[in-house]
């Protein structure tokens, strides 16, 4: 019977689903025929909530702000001992019987609240040594650190040193930088380049009017030539009259809207702009890509560091208003785009398109206590 390593992850925003499936595969790539699983060990321990609960997360990053900031603050300051929560005994049962079923030689989490369950564990059973990928960058939660794991892996200097401060050993931590999908470290499709073609790729997560009010202010970048890029996944059916009514009224060939993909990689390092979120996991994939971000949206609390983090090297434009979006964009453009070659300079020693191998290389050389 081959190893197990087990990797757990949990839906809520995209990054830590990203890094879990990025190092999956990596593990799949560089491990000796070991068998790589991935469970989102909240959705299935408890499916009959887990779909609520995201999507109420989802509510409130996206049109609740204040409330998520507030919530996220008090998380600081909350007991998550799971033998002192009952809405945490489920997960606590279904991670038992995973240990036991599966036997993993290792454990690597990328969600903060696995470690204080395994730590519980500890007590009445042998558990695998864990490796823990936070997936905050800079300004990392408490909750991260509430139950130790035998190492961390983060994405930069600062989320080391961050860390350090708040009481990891230098000699638990390993800089990696935030593990993204392979594809990154693939060569392009023949034909994906367009040269000659200034494109705009906009990854749409803010509410329906401000989407609208955005797509307005690029409109005369798009008239004068400029091609936009739309990957709408899961927000199609709430975007769709707003898209469909945008798309009649430009020149034939100047959009493209795109439904679910996992073509990201590519998209991001084929066009010039992105305009998204400070997601720890887009942001990530945008440094990896060398592709220039106009942050239109911070979620309060957990992804201001993201965003400084670009900020402050000149590696990013932030906006607040549609119509500074749409001004961040064309100045980037503008003079055949020697701002954005500029910010890509600032950019090369931060892109690391290659973080997950050196995760899954981390993991695979971590050996089991006595």
């Amino acid at each position: 019977m081959a190893r197990v390593i087990l990797v757990l992850t949990a839906g809520f925003g995209d990054g830590h689903n990203t890094a879990a499936a990025s190092v999956a595969d990596a593990l799949r790539r560089e491990s000796l025929g070991e068998q790589v699983l991935v469970s989102d060990l909240v959705s299935e321990a408890q499916p009959s909530i887990s779909g609520i609960l995201k999507s109420l997360y989802q509510v409130a990053i996206t049109h609740v702000p204040s409330a998520w900031k507030y919530l996220y603050k008090k998380l600081a300051k909350s007991d998550l001992d799971p033998a002192k929560n009952a809405w945490m005994r489920p997960l606590l049962t279904y991670l038992r019987q995973q240990l036991e079923t599966l036997q993993p030689r290792v454990i690597v989490s990328t969600y903060p609240l696995y470690a204080g369950l395994l730590s519980c564990l500890r007590e009445e059973m042998a558990v695998p040594p864990l490796v823990t990928v936070i997936t905050d960058s800079t300004t990392v939660h408490p909750v991260w650190l509430m139950a130790p794991s035998d190492l961390y892996c983060v994405a930069d200097l600062e989320t080391d040193d961050v860390i350090v401060e708040m009481g990891v050993k230098r000699a638990e931590t390993r800089i990696t930088g935030f593990p993204v999908s392979l594809q990154f470290i693939e060569p392009l499709p023949e034909g994906a380049l367009k040269p000659g073609v200034q494109r705009i790729l906009y990854l749409p997560s803010t509410p329906a009017k401000h989407v609208a009010a955005t797509l307005a202010a690029l409109r005369p970048l798009i008239q004068k030539g400029v091609r936009l890029t739309i990957p709408v996944g899961k927000h199609r059916s709430r975007l769709y009259h707003i898209l469909r009514h945008y798309e009649d009224s430009l020149p034939a060939g100047s959009l493209d809207i795109i439904g679910w993909t996992n073509r990201i990689p590519e998209l991001l390092r084929t066009h010039d702009v992105v305009i998204c979120k400070a997601g720890g996991a887009i942001l990530h994939e945008v440094m990896a890509a060398r592709t220039i971000p106009v942050i239109d949206y911070v979620v309060p609390g957990q992804e201001e560091g993201n965003a400084d983090y670009l900020l402050t090297r000149n590696c990013a434009l932030r906006s607040k208003t549609p119509q500074e979006t749409g001004a961040a964009v064309a100045r980037l453009l503008e003079n055949g785009g020697k701002l954005v070659r500029q910010m890509r300079e600032n950019m090369l020693p931060i892109s690391v398109p290659d973080a997950a191998i050196r995760v899954a290389h981390e993991v695979l050389a971590v050996k089991k206590t006595p």
